[in-house]
C-alpha cells in the first residue's frame, strides 16, 4: 500500500517525534520540518536512514513550498521557559506560521490539523473544560504569547474552512509527557523526574494543590492519527487528554515514590496567570472517535523515568 505524504511541522519535538514513529510504522512518508529552537536532532537520529522520512530546517514563519496531502501543524515552544524567552517570535510562530501553514493547505489541497492547546482556556472557570467554553485568558500578561497566539491559529483555521473550504481538524492538547520530552523545559513532569533522579529538592509553585491532568505520549498520538483520519465533517476543535485530575502535590509525591528519591518538597510563588485547575471533558474525542486515554499516570511515569534516567547515565545531559 502507498502511503500518504505528510509534513509535520514541529517534527523534531516532543509530540512530533512520536508522531513521526507511528506514522512511518503506519507506511506513510514523513517530512519533518523544524528550526531546531526547542526540538533536537536526537529526537529524530533514529529515522533519518529511513528512505520515507526527510527533514527541512525551516523556520514556519516564512512560507514553505512542498507536495504533501496531510500536514500536522505542531511547530511553536509549549513550555513557559521556551516560550516566554522571545514571546514576539511566540506570537510570530502561532500567528504566521498557521497563515504559511494554511497557504500551503490551500495551494496542495491538503488536510491540515492544528496542535493547539488547554491554554485556550487560560485560567478557566469552568471546570472540567469543555470544547464550547470560550476561555479566561488574560491578554496582556507574560504567558499571553502562547495562549493568544494559539488562539488566533484557531481562528484562523476555522477562517479558513469557512472562507475557502479547507478541510482542517482542531485538536486542543492537554498536559502531555513521556520520554523525548526536552529535560530542561521547566513543565512539571520533566521538571520533578529531573530533580528526583539527582535527589535536588522537587520545586512546588503555590501550595501545590492546583491540578492538572496528564496524557501519556502514546495515547496522545492515536488520538492525532485518528482525528486526521476521521470524515472532514469534523472539524474540532476537541479536547484531547487524560481527563483523571491530579493536585501537582500528588504528582512530586509520585515522582519520589517510583524514583526512590531523598528529594524534598519546598515552595516557591506561583507564578502569573498560572492556572489553577485544567481538566478536560474528553466526551467528544470519546464520542466522534471512540477515544479515551489507557495508560495510566504510574505506568506513563515509568516509562518516562527511565527515558531519563537513561539520558543522566549516558551523559548526554548535564547532572549539574
Amino acid at each position: 500500500m502507498h502511503g500518504k505524504q505528510v509534513l509535520i511541522s514541529g517534527g523534531a519535538g516532543f509530540v512530533g517525534t512520536h508522531l513521526s514513529r507511528r506514522l512511518l510504522e503506519m507506511g506513510h512518508d514523513v517530512i519533518c520540518v523544524d528550526n531546531f529552537f526547542t526540538g533536537t536532532k536526537d529526537n529524530i537520529i533514529e529515522f533519518l536512514d529511513n528512505p520515507h522520512f526527510e527533514v527541512i530546517r525551516h523556520d514556519i514563519t516564512f512560507p514553505l513550498y512542498v507536495e504533501v496531502g496531510q500536514i500536522y501543524n505542531l511547530a511553536c515552544p509549549a513550555s513557559p521557559i521556551h516560550y516566554q524567552h522571545d514571546p514576539v517570535q511566540t506570537t510570530k510562530t502561532s500567528v504566521h506560521g498557521a497563515i504559511n501553514m494554511l497557504g500551503l493547505a490551500k495551494r496542495v489541497g491538503a488536510r491540515i490539523l492544528q496542535a493547539s492547546t488547554s491554554e485556550v482556556y487560560g485560567d478557566p472557570s469552568i471546570h472540567p473544560q469543555t470544547e464550547d467554553y470560550w476561555g479566561n485568558v488574560n491578554p496582556i500578561g507574560p504567558r499571553s504569547c502562547y495562549d493568544e497566539g494559539k488562539r488566533c491559529a484557531e481562528t484562523l483555521f476555522f477562517d479558513y474552512h469557512r472562507q475557502h473550504k479547507l478541510d482542517i481538524k482542531v485538536a486542543r492538547l492537554f498536559n502531555t509527557y513521556g520520554p523525548n520530552m526536552h529535560p530542561q523545559d521547566g513543565r512539571v513532569v520533566s521538571n520533578f523526574i529531573m530533580q528526583a533522579l539527582q535527589n535536588r529538592p522537587i520545586t512546588l509553585y503555590g501550595d501545590g494543590e492546583q491540578t492538572r491532568s496528564f496524557c501519556y505520549i502514546d495515547d496522545l498520538i492515536t488520538a492525532l492519527v485518528s482525528l486526521m483520519e476521521s470524515d472532514n465533517s469534523i472539524t474540532g476543535p476537541i479536547n484531547l487528554g487524560n481527563p483523571i485530575e491530579f493536585t501537582i502535590r500528588q504528582l512530586a509525591e509520585n515522582v519520589i515514590r517510583l524514583t526512590g528519591s531523598k528529594s524534598k518538597l519546598i515552595n516557591e510563588p506561583l507564578p502569573i496567570d498560572d492556572p489553577k485547575q485544567r481538566q478536560p471533558n474528553i466526551d467528544m474525542a470519546r464520542k466522534v472517535l471512540g477515544w479515551e486515554p489507557t495508560i495510566q499516570l504510574e505506568e506513563g511515569l515509568i516509562k518516562t523515568i527511565a527515558y531519563f534516567d537513561g539520558l543522566l547515565k549516558s551523559g548526554k545531559i548535564s547532572s549539574d
